[in-house]
């Protein structure tokens, strides 16, 4: 089922939350709201869910508008962070309880719940209670019931917020396998960019309760369009800058001038650490220098403290780092692979001019 948002806008007491979004949800896509708390993210979740009215715009599901609409008749399973269960029903009746709420008969209402624990995989856990679940199981669960009556559209505010990093893993990996078995059009919250990214078929940034970007994960991550996107998606020195002919000065390292920045312009260059190389240097006055070394498993993070500047992060592969002798104290020069260059802005969040 289609989802359209046009010129949603939402304020509570007087403070705008949600400013002018408009973004569509195909049939069977997974999309994520992903950006910092307190951004909007969820108010619009709930906008679209009928737990929040819109002071302005509109919102069709399929061929409906149904911003003024009850949220009983959006047919609509939502998904919260915490679970919501009932802790005095069992497995099984949690997730049957929308489907008595609609009156099915008790043979359609077995059949279904039936259907729903294979689904998520708790078979022979469905006489049991909330109490006796762990924080994944009880997740599985929150998804059965919002699924079991069939809902045109399913929403998921951070539904893995509650649960370990571990376990947190294992359940995005599921849900992405779960939604492509349902194919039902799909909109879920969070905050972590690393599950956005993974799961997600599109990513929509929120900030300021504006869409900052709105596309794959890949443009999300490639082609960032400004620094705030850039600088929130992933891990990035932030190296202030200054257009100086055909390069753009950040002191210790230039950068080429891509088009749109004029001489003298004050820019910023971002950089990922692993598009940062470092190549041995002679031991000189005012050179950086590797300050430490950390193994993070794939890779090695490595901490430069460059004179003028201070820190900067690299990552290598292990073998990189070995055959080029990096240790602690070590002088290095600088240069970088690849990296976003933007106009500086007094807010980031303003930034919208790409170079």
């Amino acid at each position: 089922m289609r989802i359209e948002v046009q010129n949603l806008c939402k304020a509570f007491s007087g403070v705008p939350v949600v400013r002018d979004v408009s973004f569509t949800v195909e049939q069977g896509q997974l999309v994520a709201l992903l950006g910092p708390s307190g951004g909007g993210k969820s108010t619009i979740l709930r906008i679209v869910a009928g737990l929040e009215d819109p002071d302005s715009g509109s919102l069709t599901i399929g061929d409906r508008r149904v911003e003024r609409v009850p949220a009983r008749e959006r047919g609509i399973g939502f998904v919260f962070q915490h679970y919501a269960l009932f802790p005095h029903m069992t497995v099984g009746e949690n997730i049957g309880f929308g489907l008595k709420v609609r009156k099915e008969d008790p043979g359609t209402v077995e059949r279904r719940v039936g259907e729903m624990i294979a689904l998520v995989g708790l078979q022979g856990l469905g006489t049991r209670y909330p109490h006796e679940l762990s924080g994944g199981q009880r997740q599985r669960v929150a998804l059965a019931r919002a699924l079991a009556p069939s809902p045109r559209v399913l929403l998921l505010d951070e539904p893995f917020g509650a649960v370990d990093a571990k376990v947190r893993h294992d359940l995005r990996l599921w849900l992405r396998r779960l939604h492509d078995s349902v194919h039902v059009t799909s909109v879920f919250v969070t905050h972590d960019q690393g599950e956005a990214l993974e799961i997600a078929d599109r990513v929509i940034i929120i900030h300021h309760g504006r869409i900052a970007q709105n596309g794959t994960p890949e443009e999300i991550w490639r082609t960032p369009v400004n620094s705030f996107v850039a600088e929130f998606v992933g891990a990035t020195n932030r190296i202030p800058a200054t257009v100086r002919g055909d390069v753009v000065d950040g002191g210790f390292l230039t950068f080429p001038r891509p088009d749109g920045l004029a001489e003298g312009q004050a820019a910023v260059i971002l950089a990922r650490p692993a598009e940062v190389i470092l190549e041995p240097a002679a031991a000189e006055a005012h050179v950086p220098r590797v300050a430490r070394i950390a193994f993070v498993g794939h890779s090695m993070k490595i901490e430069v403290l460059v004179p003028g500047f201070g820190e900067l992060i690299a990552e290598l592969p292990p073998a990189a780092v070995r055959a080029k002798k990096l240790e602690s104290g070590a002088p290095v020069r600088l240069a970088l692979s690849a990296a976003q260059v933007f106009a500086e802005a007094v807010d980031p969040a303003d930034d919208a001019t790409k170079a």
